[in-house]
């Protein structure tokens, strides 16, 4: 039987039907949007745990905080969404002290003021077992069009990074800026030209796979491309471990970029006109003949092979 965090959200995705009336958007985007009284609401939910998200016995409680929301804020940049609202709730650790409560959300409550996102109520327990967070964040699009999804990419879009990628692990992962930002350039100066998006958290192969995969298509990385975002994390996480550079831009995730599929017409006006220029690092293809999505990697001498769609997944 098939396992892994894909396949079981598949399964979801056919077993939670709704109303697509009031239901706009379900399970299988970073937000999922709901319509209340003509209103678009969009609604994300992320649940960070220690040992996989963060590591109490290295990460001060500020940190921790400021990541539970920002993975959120992430969502939201994911989808051209404006952050209205957090409801957070935790299990903290029996042992946990007041001052390292306060301190958790001092830094979730830094993280939101900075986006203009409040927290605006949840639930706190405590238990005998590692810290847990639960962050649900509601939205609106920053478009009159709506939200931008996955499932938009065309053969022929350029795919595009907003930033560096690879060796996040070595800091970036618990200190990084939602991309809102970027997004909001795209979608109000480029409207009609941005087809998809999504935020690279398990790495830029497995996110560029979902993102296909919800389009219908495929796509092919450029790996000089790619290494021209190289982060300078990523130079050093492969003098440490001996992995190759690329393989940790590829697979590292949590670089918390915005991926980004346009209009081939766009993308010259877009790279002059980006307050911070985005990169472009492939394009997206047909799929296969059979309908399958694939994944490549254009070297520099001209040869193509296939990517397997990895990076960090759950329920493996």
């Amino acid at each position: 039987m098939e396992k892994g965090e894909l396949a079981f959200v598949r399964w979801l995705r056919e077993v939670c039907r709704s109303d697509p009336a009031r239901v706009r958007i379900g399970i299988g985007d970073d937000m999922a949007a709901v319509a209340l009284d003509g209103q678009l609401v969009t609604i994300t939910a992320d649940m960070l745990l220690d040992g996989v998200h963060f590591d109490t016995n290295r990460h001060k409680p500020e940190q921790i905080g400021k990541k539970a929301i920002g993975a959120s804020l992430s969502d939201c940049a994911a989808m051209a969404c404006r952050p209205r609202g957090a409801v957070v709730s935790v299990a903290l650790p029996d042992t946990m002290s007041m001052e390292e409560a306060k301190g958790l959300f001092s830094g979730m409550l830094h993280m939101g003021e900075k986006f203009n996102c409040p927290i605006i109520g949840g639930d706190t327990t405590s238990w005998s077992h590692p810290l847990a967070i639960d962050v649900s964040m509601l939205g609106e699009p920053m478009s009159k069009y709506g939200p931008i999804r996955r499932h938009g990419a065309r053969p022929g879009d350029a795919l595009l990074v907003t930033g560096e990628l690879g060796g996040s692990l070595l800091g970036k992962h618990m200190a990084f800026t939602p991309r809102l930002a970027d997004a909001e350039f795209l979608v109000t100066e480029f409207t009609g030209f941005v087809h998809a998006m999504i935020d690279i958290t398990d790495g830029v192969v497995l996110d560029a796979f979902r993102l296909c995969e919800a389009s219908g298509c495929s796509a092919v990385l450029d790996a000089a491309r790619l290494l021209s975002v190289a982060s300078d994390r990523a130079r050093v996480a492969a003098q440490q471990d001996g992995r190759s550079v690329l393989d940790h831009i590829l697979y590292d995730g949590e670089d918390f970029e915005l991926l980004v599929a346009v209009a081939p017409e766009a993308l010259a006006g877009l790279l002059r006109r980006a307050p911070r220029v985005p990169r472009m690092i492939g394009a997206i293809m047909p799929a296969a003949p059979d309908g399958r999505t694939e994944i490549e990697l254009k070297q520099p001498d001209g040869r193509v092979e296939p990517l397997e769609p990895r990076g960090y997944e759950h329920f493996r």
